[in-house]
C-alpha cells in the first residue's frame, strides 16, 4: 500500500498534538451496511464506543436544536417567521415543480423560498465559497433525500420523524477514528502487507489498456492490479503516456473545497454539551465547532480543560489558506469567543490541520466532465478508482469503505460495479447547508 501521507486514515485520520487528539472534520461512526458494521466492531471491540449525540445550529445569535424541537425552534424564529416560514412551505408545494437543475432550485421547491433565503443560503455560500445557484441538484438529491419539512415538524412533536437521517446515537472509537484505521494497518502488515508512508504515486505507466507500472519515490514497482483512492483529478493528470486533451481537460475542471481545522486548547472543562455546532452566522467565518470532549473524554488528556475543532472551508491558496499558523489560532479564539462559547483568555494552545481537497464539488461542470473521466478510466482494465476522492463523489465514510471492500472483493473473481455505492439514500443526514426546517 502506497500512502502520500504520513499516517494512515486520509481525512478520517486522527492528528495528535501535545497529547490532544483532534479528529479532522468530527466522523461518526453509522451504517447500514452489514459488512461494514462488522469490520468496524471487530478492528476495535470495547474501544468502538456508543455515543450519545447532541448538535445545534447557531444563527441569528441564537442556537437551534437539531433534530428539530417543535418549542425550541418557534421560540428562536418567533411567531410571525415561523408563520412566514410554514406559508412559504406551503405554498411551495401547491406550486408545480419542475426538474430542478441547481441545489438553490431543489431546495427552494421542497421548502420553500423564505427558508432557502434564511438558512441555506448564506451557510452553502460560506461552505462551497459559491452561491446556491451554482451547485448541482445532485448534491442535494445524495445530502437530504426523502426528509421533508412536515416529517420533521412531526418528529419534533411525536418524537420520531420516520427517517433514518436524524441520528440520535452513533459509534465512535475511543481515540478517534485513526484508532480504527492504525488497526486496520496492524493487521495488515501483520499479515504480511506492506504500507510504505510518505509515499506519493508519480506515474501510473500503461499500455495495451492496462497498468503495468507505478513510480513512487523514484522507484517503478510492476503491478497486476491497481486499487487508487489517490482524487481521480491527480490519478489522470499522472498517467503515463498521458490521456488525450479531452480527458486532461476534464480532470482539470474538477473542483473541491479543502477545510482548513484549528484546534484549540483551553483552560476549562464543560465548554457547551454538544459534539459539534453548525455556524450559520455570516459574522464570523468559522462553519463547524467540534467539542472534543463529548466525542470521546478519551481525545483530551487533562479533564480540567477542553480542545475544540474550530472549521473552515476555503480554497486552496485563498487569504485563509495563506494565513499563518499563529494569526489562525488568534481567529479562531477571538470567534469561539464572539459566538460566546468560550473566552479568548481561555486558550492555552493551538494548533492548525490543512485539509486539501476534502469535498468533491457539484458544479455545472462536473456531471459531463466526471463522465469523461469514467469513460477513459474504464479502459484501463486493471484499474478500480475508488472513495471520496477517486470517485469524486461525497460518499460517507461507510460507503467510501465499502467501494474499497468491493474493489477487493473484484480481485478475486467478483464483478462489482463501484459506481453504484451509495444510490440507497434512506439514511444518510443532511448537511449543514440542509438543515432547517428541522434544526447532521
Amino acid at each position: 500500500m502506497l500512502e502520500a501521507a504520513p499516517t494512515v486514515g486520509g481525512i478520517a485520520r486522527t492528528e495528535v498534538f501535545k497529547g490532544y487528539r483532534f479528529d479532522v472534520g468530527g466522523h461518526r461512526f453509522y451504517t447500514k451496511v452489514p459488512q461494514i458494521e462488522r469490520l468496524w466492531h471487530e478492528m476495535l471491540g470495547d474501544d468502538f464506543r456508543l455515543t450519545e449525540r447532541l448538535s445545534r445550529i447557531h444563527y441569528g445569535g441564537r442556537f437551534f436544536r437539531y433534530p428539530l424541537r417543535i418549542g425550541n425552534t418557534l421560540r428562536n424564529l418567533g411567531a410571525l417567521e415561523s408563520v412566514a416560514a410554514v406559508a412559504s412551505y406551503l405554498r411551495a408545494g401547491l406550486t408545480p415543480r419542475r426538474p430542478a437543475e441547481t441545489f438553490e432550485e431543489w431546495v427552494s421547491q421542497r421548502f420553500g423560498r423564505r427558508l432557502y433565503d434564511r438558512f441555506f443560503a448564506g451557510y452553502t455560500e460560506k461552505v462551497w465559497g459559491v452561491p446556491g445557484s451554482q451547485i448541482r441538484a445532485e448534491w442535494a438529491v445524495q445530502r437530504i433525500q426523502d426528509l421533508s419539512l412536515l416529517k420533521a415538524v412531526s418528529g419534533a412533536i411525536i418524537g420520531s420523524n420516520g427517517s433514518r437521517s436524524l441520528i440520535e446515537r452513533f459509534h465512535y472509537p475511543r481515540l478517534g477514528p485513526g484508532m480504527m484505521w492504525e488497526r486496520f494497518a496492524a493487521v495488515l502488515t501483520s499479515s504480511g502487507g506492506e504500507i510504505r508512508l510518505g509515499a506519493e504515486v508519480e506515474r501510473l505507466h500503461h499500455a495495451a489498456g492496462v497498468v503495468a507500472a507505478v513510480t513512487a519515490g523514484g522507484e517503478r514497482i510492476a503491478v497486476d492490479q491497481v486499487l487508487s483512492s489517490m482524487p481521480i483529478t491527480h490519478l489522470v493528470a499522472r498517467l503515463d503516456p498521458p490521456p488525450p486533451d479531452e480527458v486532461l481537460a476534464a480532470a482539470a475542471s474538477l473542483r473541491h473545497r479543502s477545510m482548513i481545522s484549528v484546534g484549540l486548547i483551553l483552560g476549562r472543562d464543560r465548554l457547551f454539551p454538544d459534539q459539534w455546532i453548525y455556524i450559520h452566522d455570516p459574522q464570523v467565518l468559522v462553519g463547524r465547532i467540534q467539542n472534543f470532549t463529548n466525542w470521546s473524554p478519551d481525545l483530551v488528556p487533562d479533564p480540567a480543560t477542553s480542545s475544540v475543532g474550530m472549521e473552515y472551508f476555503c480554497d486552496q491558496g485563498d487569504r485563509l489558506w495563506a494565513m499563518s499558523d499563529g494569526d489562525l489560532v488568534r481567529l479562531a479564539a477571538s470567534e469561539l469567543e464572539r459566538i460566546g462559547l468560550a473566552a479568548a483568555g481561555d486558550l492555552l494552545d493551538g494548533m492548525v490541520i490543512r485539509q486539501p481537497l476534502a469535498y468533491p464539488m457539484y458544479d455545472d461542470r462536473f456531471p459531463p466532465n466526471l463522465g469523461i473521466l469514467r469513460s477513459y478510466l474504464a479502459t484501463l482494465g486493471n484499474l478500480q478508482t475508488m472513495g471520496r476522492n477517486g470517485m469524486h463523489r461525497y460518499n460517507n465514510m461507510d460507503h467510501s469503505m465499502l467501494t474499497g471492500s468491493l474493489a477487493a472483493a473484484n480481485l478475486l473473481g467478483g464483478r462489482h460495479d463501484l459506481w453504484s455505492v451509495n444510490t440507497e439514500r434512506s439514511y444518510h443526514e443532511a448537511e449543514p447547508a440542509m438543515t432547517i426546517g428541522r434544526p447532521r
